[in-house]
């Protein structure tokens, strides 16, 4: 009896050990056929490209450094009256400490910013068909901003400047500008047709240039008064014909007679090569042509308007009372003052 007992026992071990060790088999066989079969795919993801901002037709130097016409009256006071090195030195520019000649008792505090201007005379020009002065032209120096302040007298640091400072430049309250976003650039149609909107003249340009291209400050006789605003494009142009420094005084510069060329013995043609043609006398009962060239002056004296001779365009950045400040942003030659506007 206990050696049955002892079997029964000894064959339930020996069965209870085969059914573990074949679970365990079947369990590395599943783990093992999981891990052969193929990974899923991954779920296609579509990226979308960021969206980006329009880029600007002016930066910070041509907005703040563009300069402009005032027509108001522009006050005196404050203004630079020395520097903390004008033992050796007359002109300032960026990172140099002045002095102004106000304080607290003023109302000027730490912190403060100003921008730097310079004013260099009346405007008048003989391209403008406004009367009188169109202002005075404002050249715009940098910014500083004050760093320490007396009662009378306050301490300042140029933090930029566009060109150098010097003693008696005027301070004026910093005017934030936001510069026009650039257009999509198609091609310049260079044979437009007016479009009858305001009309004015390049009457002056920055550094005092009278030659300019792209990306050039320009100064406009239209302004606040013509209903012009900031952002406005303009077309450029002028008279077919006109606008070299040097014009051709005598257009005819070969001999226009009909006679002449031709050797006495081959007598290959006695007409001139670069003559005008002959006129015509159809109209004329038993004339048609005679040897008489038509001229240059002749044709263009006849001819019907021509289109205008489209040269580039501007943008509006800055608008004062009677004229504006703007950036060439397309050419198609070379621009000067005295070339006409026209508002898009």
């Amino acid at each position: 009896m206990r050696i049955n007992n002892l079997l029964f026992k000894t064959f339930s071990a020996l069965f209870l050990l085969s059914a573990f060790v074949l679970l365990n088999t079947a369990s590395a066989q599943t783990v093992s056929a999981q891990s052969s079969s193929p990974a899923p795919k991954p779920t296609p993801s579509v990226i979308l490209p960021q969206s980006t901002s329009a880029p600007v037709v002016a930066g910070s130097a041509d907005l703040y450094c563009a300069g402009f016409i005032q027509y108001a009256p522009a006050p005196i006071n404050p203004q630079i009256v020395g520097g903390e090195q004008e033992q050796e030195r007359r002109s300032y520019r960026e990172g140099d400490y002045v002095y102004i000649n106000a304080g607290s008792q003023q109302g000027v505090h730490v912190g403060q910013e100003y921008a730097v201007v310079r004013p260099r005379g009346e405007v008048t020009s003989k391209f403008s068909v406004k009367r009188g002065w169109l202002g005075v032209y404002m050249q715009e120096l940098g910014n500083l901003r004050v760093v320490n302040v007396k009662d009378r007298v306050s301490v300042a640091v140029i933090t930029n400047s566009c060109d150098t400072v010097l003693l008696g430049d005027l301070l004026r309250q910093v005017n934030s500008r936001v510069s026009p976003l650039q257009r999509e650039e198609l091609t310049l149609d260079r044979f437009a047709d007016p479009t009858g909107k305001q009309k004015g003249r390049i009457v002056l340009a920055r550094d005092a240039r009278e030659m300019v291209s792209r990306n050039e400050i320009v100064y406009i006789d239209l302004g606040a008064e013509d209903n012009i605003k900031a952002g406005d494009y303009f077309t450029i142009y002028r008279p077919v014909g006109t606008g070299n420094l040097d014009g051709v005084v005598n257009e005819e510069i070969a001999r226009s007679q009909s006679g002449g060329f031709e050797s006495d013995r081959y007598r290959g043609g006695k007409f001139s090569n670069q003559s005008q043609r002959t006129k015509d006398y159809t109209n004329t009962r038993g004339v048609f042509f005679k040897n008489e060239p038509v001229t240059t002056h002749e044709i263009k004296r006849d001819r019907p308007p021509m289109p205008r001779k489209i040269v580039g365009e501007l943008v509006i950045l800055n608008v004062q009372t009677r004229t504006a400040t703007a950036i060439i942003t397309r050419v198609a030659q070379e621009i000067h003052t005295g070339d006409f506007v026209e508002l898009q």
